[in-house]
């Protein structure tokens, strides 16, 4: 399993987040108030109960971070705390090496520079070969799925891949 699930490091934060690029920008800002460190895990979570949000959890290295980084988010009054995540299927923002998927880059470097343990094409059985380039479109979201951070891709121009996921999607009906 990976990290960010076999943990006890971990709070949730339920902001009331309405939207995942609401709670990608949650997570940003938390990163950078509470000074988290690389090794911190920050993924988004959809709450489906009788009032749909996303809420993040954040997996830290250690007791004594975790202890201060619950401190600190009660004290700045970010949302209701809980201990865990809320669910083993979060969408990764922050994680190791997160930061250094910009431009474009083999499959290969992607996989040695981060945390994300696979990349899965739609559509096409298999994994991608490790020389395929990849345009991360700087905006990479691995999700957890059985204890592994896998991203989704898709082919691209030039036989290239794109994280599956766009960084700026057009709202439903915005032409309306």
């Amino acid at each position: 399993m990976g990290p960010a699930l076999v943990t006890p490091y971990t709070v949730t934060v339920d902001a009331g987040t309405g939207d995942l690029r609401g709670a990608d920008h949650l997570l940003q800002r938390l990163a950078a108030e509470l000074d988290l460190p690389e090794s911190t895990f920050g993924c988004t979570h959809l709450v489906r109960d009788d009032r749909p949000r996303v809420a993040v959890s954040l997996t830290l290295p250690s007791e004594r971070h975790l202890r201060t980084t619950w401190a600190r988010l009660t004290e700045a009054g970010h949302g209701a705390l809980s201990a865990g995540p809320p669910d083993g299927a979060g969408r990764a923002v922050l994680y190791p090496g997160a930061s250094a998927l910009t431009g474009t880059m083999t499959v290969a470097e992607l996989l040695a520079g981060s945390a994300i343990d696979r990349v899965t094409v739609l559509g096409a059985p298999g994994e991608p070969d490790p020389g395929t380039p990849m345009v991360t479109r700087d905006h990479v979201r691995p999700q957890w799925q059985g204890g592994a951070l896998v991203l989704a891709a898709a082919p691209a121009a030039g036989g290239t891949l794109v994280p599956f996921e766009y960084p700026d999607p057009t709202p439903c009906c915005a032409d309306h």
